[in-house]
Parts: C-alpha cells; sequence; structure tokens
C-alpha cells in the first residue's frame, strides 16, 4: 500500500506544481520544469500500478449487483472525454474541462465496481485530484470558450473511443478483468 500511496503523492506533486507553485517552474526554466513533470508523472503512474497490484484485498464495501454494466457506460463516455482536448467538435466547446471530468468520471466507474481500501484510495485520490484541479484552473479566471466546431469531429471522436475502449477491454480481460461480467469486485 506504501508504493501506491506514494505513487498518489507523486501525482499530486506533479500535477499541482504548476498551480500551487508557479514560481517553482519559472525557477526551473520551462524545458526543465516540463521533464521533470513527465518523469515524476510516469514514475508515479508506475509506483500506483504496482502498488495497487500488489495491495491486500481488504474489502470496504460490496458493490451493487450489476454495476459492471454501469461501469461500461460510464468509462465509453469517460474514454471519449479524454480525447476531446484534441479535437474541433461541439463538445470541446461545452464542457471546459472534458479531460479532468472524464477523469473523474473514470474514478466513480471504477469506484463503483471495485469495494476493497486499495482500489478507494486509487480511484478515489484520483477522482479529488481531478475535483481539486478543475476548481484550482477556475480560480485562475474565466473559461475563453473556443469557437463551435463541427458534429463531424465528434463523431470521429465517437469512431476512435470505440477502437480505444476496445484495446482497454481486451487488456483487462488479459489482467483477468472480464468488463463485460456485469459485476465484479
Amino acid at each position: 500500500m506504501t508504493l501506491l500511496i506514494l505513487g498518489l503523492v507523486l501525482w499530486y506533486v506533479s500535477h499541482l506544481e504548476k498551480r500551487l507553485a508557479p514560481g517553482l517552474r519559472a525557477s526551473l526554466g520551462d524545458n526543465t520544469a516540463k521533464i521533470a513533470v513527465t518523469v515524476l508523472s510516469l514514475l508515479s503512474v508506475v509506483l500506483m500500478v504496482v502498488g495497487y497490484r500488489a495491495a491486500d484485498v481488504s474489502p470496504v464495501y460490496t458493490p451493487l449487483p450489476g454495476m459492471g454494466h454501469v461501469n461500461n457506460t460510464l468509462m465509453l463516455i469517460a474514454v471519449f472525454l479524454f480525447g476531446v482536448p484534441h479535437t474541433k467538435g461541439i463538445v470541446k466547446s461545452t464542457i471546459r474541462h472534458p479531460m479532468l471530468t472524464g477523469t473523474l468520471i473514470w474514478a466513480i466507474a471504477h469506484l463503483l465496481v471495485n469495494g476493497d481500501l486499495a482500489s478507494i484510495l486509487l480511484f478515489g485520490g484520483i477522482g479529488v485530484w481531478s475535483v481539486l484541479s478543475m476548481l484550482l484552473i477556475n480560480a485562475q479566471g474565466p473559461w475563453n470558450r473556443p469557437a463551435r466546431g463541427a458534429i463531424r469531429s465528434d463523431l470521429i471522436g465517437v469512431a476512435i473511443t470505440l477502437v480505444l475502449y476496445g484495446i482497454v477491454a481486451g487488456i483487462h480481460i488479459w489482467l483477468g478483468h472480464n468488463p463485460f461480467v456485469g459485476t465484479y469486485g
């Protein structure tokens, strides 16, 4: 559990430093700061994955039956939202924080199907980070809404989402966690 917690701490540090300590980035220089954030981010993900997989299963709550289907639906939405910042569609001009919103949906979806302590720490921790990030960004000033894009871009995003979702589901099945059984815990 220690590696999981350390990974979460590094995630918070690497992703919040820009908002909470902007002087640090300036003192390091933009390129050095970007490299440091990238290295810390990658290290945090490795620590979270290794720590999560090594953690003992300590049940806290039992997921409701059938929540796997809700998880799958939410995950489709989350994967779509992850890609929205890279599009020129309608959704990009509608949601201020599509990637952070997708991250929050990802976290909630996983908390619906995993009731153990390690899952609460991992998914809950990342969910809290996404909300905190949105609040910090919003506190910096109003949103300069991008021009409304074309629905075609969003439809391409949906197609890409379906392919990526299939890949992610395949990886979950390969790891022994079939997302299509309806409920699991």
